[in-house]
């Protein structure tokens, strides 16, 4: 049975938040706060749990979720080859508004769509989300609304769009703030030697090189990788667009919606 609890109350909250951990735990969905909008979740390492997140927002594996963590110490557990440039970007935004795509530690029993080896990773800056992330662990989470719709602002408008296929719903009221559009977050691709901005977000570029000078924008390439100018070929096909639906360039590894 769906419920929604009022996590701006402290006896709700804490109902809601036992009841989430429970539904976690059985493979279920719920919905809750963070820091951007609102975020539907199941357990990182639970295909089943996964396949129904995808299946309750319409998507299909080919735009695997992200994961959010509840601390800066889970990077290691859940990821490897990280580089000292990516860590610097953690330490800086981390909880906050960045996404990093890093290479998937092998060991790890999971299956979030068609990675490509590869896991997105973010530390929400927002009190509910992080208590239930204390909780449960790394959790799996895609914008709480059904594909081609806009993200949820409120538990209440996930619902409209989730209904039933949702266990618990927590609602904490506006995300970020009412009458203010979504932010996304920055989404950082550090799987290779340069990191590489795939989406713009929350973090600017600006705030990003302050760190790590060398990070590419969005569209960017290295001087060394600039092709030489050539003739037009007569009569050549065009190519195909591999941007995604909602016009982000193709990332490995991650759920481009504006939640995260």
């Amino acid at each position: 049975m769906t419920t929604t609890y009022d996590c701006t109350s402290e006896d709700q909250r804490a109902l809601g938040l036992e009841h989430a951990q429970r539904a976690i735990s059985e493979k279920k969905c719920v919905v809750f706060p963070t820091d951007t909008v609102y975020g539907i979740a199941a357990d990182a390492f639970s295909p089943q749990a996964v396949t129904m997140l995808l299946v309750s927002k319409g998507r299909s594996r080919t735009m695997p979720p992200p994961v959010l963590i509840p601390r800066i110490n889970a990077l290691d557990g859940l990821a490897t080859d990280v580089s000292a440039e990516a860590r610097k970007l953690a330490e800086a935004f981390w909880p906050g508004g960045l996404t990093l795509i890093l290479h998937a530690q092998p060991s790890l029993d999971w299956d979030l769509g068609e990675t490509r080896g590869t896991v997105a990773l973010r530390m929400p800056a927002d009190e509910v989300a992080q208590e239930l992330l204390t909780l449960t662990g790394p959790l799996a989470v895609s914008s709480a609304n059904r594909t081609g719709h806009a993200p949820a602002q409120t538990a209440a408008e996930a619902r409209i769009q989730l209904a039933e296929s949702v266990e618990v719903y927590l609602e904490g009221g506006f995300r970020p703030v009412e009458g203010t559009e979504a932010v996304p977050s920055t989404i950082v691709d550090a799987t290779g030697p340069l990191l590489r901005v795939v989406r713009n977000g929350a973090v600017s570029l600006d705030q990003l090189r302050e760190h790590v000078p060398g990070v590419l924008g969005l569209g960017e390439i290295p001087m060394a990788e600039e092709p030489e100018a050539e003739e037009p070929a007569e009569e050549t096909p065009a190519a195909e667009d591999s941007t995604p639906e909602d016009g982000t360039p193709e990332a490995p590894a991650v759920d481009d919606s504006p939640r995260n």
